[in-house]
């Protein structure tokens, strides 16, 4: 069932006039790599065995004249602390610094895997993944270029934003937990002639139609859902998907959608394109929307692994306590950011791993709330993954994503906590 909730333009009097520009990039490793897919230790880091459909960055470089941003979007399961750091210093003289970019891969489970992507990981644990300097090397190059092509030609744009109701689409995969997060937010980006440049597409729902099994490289639904809903627009549209609070949120399968994983996650992306296509028709766009950003700096509470972390996540990526200790003494982060983005009547929050709805939903209504957007979204695993992020109550349950929820049982709220103190810094 698809319910309206809000459809309004974005904009603000006191704003600036905005200029932004668009590029993207692919990501897809050639084959002589041998790059690996993440997402599921069961592959044992075996090379990928084709490509079903390219992985692709895109980024969205917006200016009010006194000040840009660059968000990035990627087909991609998640990057670790590392890659940041290591695109900016790649920008060199661009002059891009830590809070002017926001990265939110899309957490495709059949894309480039994180661990490959981590030079502080030495471990050689086939289940955990293992560092491929090629791949770093040409990714933190991809994501630099994308931002760098982005920024070449800024013209006048329009925005504007709407949140529609979808029942049925994802479902929540934790026990006895039925918590959903069912708003689907469209942000249109359109240059001052009325033509489309951009589509923002926020949606909570992991990528895994396909299992540890399908070997090719894809985008996973999201990707199907960016191709379609470019190819009903038309006009050389840009359509940028990011994920919601997506930690125990899994897709429902549509109806008829074939046998193969291939085959449903199509069939997903393809039919969340026309319920987009139709809601963004209806979105009204106006000019001089307010752009604000903020990244707040957030100490950790002190690393640990759940007590039954053995029974699911420690087994499948073969972690035993010996080496839990040694990961979380080198690859797991004292300190994280989040990073915000306020656009008009828009404002997405970027947490760094995967939450859970319930949590998000908290953050969005007190980020609404607080400064008075209309619009408040998750930006999920935003410029980093460390962890998954789980209330206190849901962290002692335990199951899967307890076992890879390293802080223990205060994470969630220290997240919570420093994403609403740091969204009063995107106030007019």
């Amino acid at each position: 069932m698809v319910t309206a909730l809000m459809t309004v333009g974005s904009g603000e009097a006191a704003g600036a006039d905005l200029t932004a520009g668009v590029a993207r990039i692919d990501l897809t490793p050639p084959a002589s790599m041998k790059a690996t897919l993440g997402g599921y230790g069961a592959r044992m880091n075996k090379p990928a065995t084709g490509v079903h459909d390219r992985i692709f960055a895109k980024a969205l470089v917006l200016s009010d004249g006194t000040k840009r941003f660059a968000l990035v979007t990627a087909d991609a399961l998640g990057f670790p602390p590392p890659i940041k750091p290591a695109v900016l210093k790649a920008l060199g003289e661009a002059g891009w610094d830590k809070q002017q970019v926001l990265f939110l891969p899309s957490h495709s489970h059949t894309s480039i895997d994180m661990t490959a992507l981590n030079p502080k990981n030495v471990l050689k644990i086939p289940q955990l993944g293992l560092f491929h300097k090629e791949v770093y090397d040409l990714t933190v190059g991809n994501l630099a270029k994308v931002i760098a092509q982005g920024s070449e030609k800024l013209e006048p744009v329009t925005v504007g934003t709407t949140s529609i109701r979808l029942t049925g689409w994802n479902r929540n995969r934790r026990k006895d937990n039925k918590t959903t997060d069912e708003e689907l937010t469209i942000t249109r980006i359109d240059k001052a002639d009325g033509k489309p440049l951009a589509v923002l597409v926020n949606w909570a729902a992991h990528p895994t139609f396909m299992g540890s099994r399908d070997m090719m490289f894809s985008g996973g639904w999201p990707g199907h859902l960016q191709r379609t809903l470019e190819a009903l627009i038309g006009q050389g549209v840009t359509v940028m998907y990011y994920n919601g609070a997506q930690g125990d949120q899994s897709p429902v399968a549509r109806r008829d959608s074939g046998k193969s994983n291939w085959e449903k996650a199509e069939h997903y992306g393809r039919e969340l394109a026309l319920v987009v296509w139709r809601a963004w028709g209806k979105i009204k766009t106006a000019r001089s929307p307010v752009l604000a950003y903020h990244l707040e700096r957030v100490k950790l509470p002190k690393s640990t692994y759940h007590p039954s972390f053995m029974e699911t996540g420690g087994s499948e990526y073969g972690l035993s306590p010996e080496v839990m200790d040694t990961i979380l003494m080198v690859l797991v982060p004292r300190w994280t950011a989040v990073g915000l983005l306020r656009l008009g009547d828009l404002a997405i929050v970027g947490i760094p791993g995967e939450m859970s709805a319930e949590l998000g939903l908290s953050v969005k209504k007190q980020v609404a709330q607080q400064i008075g957007v209309k619009h408040a979204v998750i930006g999920g695993l935003g410029n980093e993954w460390i962890s998954y992020i789980l209330s206190a109550d849901e962290y002692t349950k335990g199951g899967y994503e307890a076992s890879v929820s390293f802080y223990g049982a205060t994470l969630g709220q220290t997240l919570v906590d420093a994403a609403v103190r740091g969204a009063a810094r995107l106030k007019d």
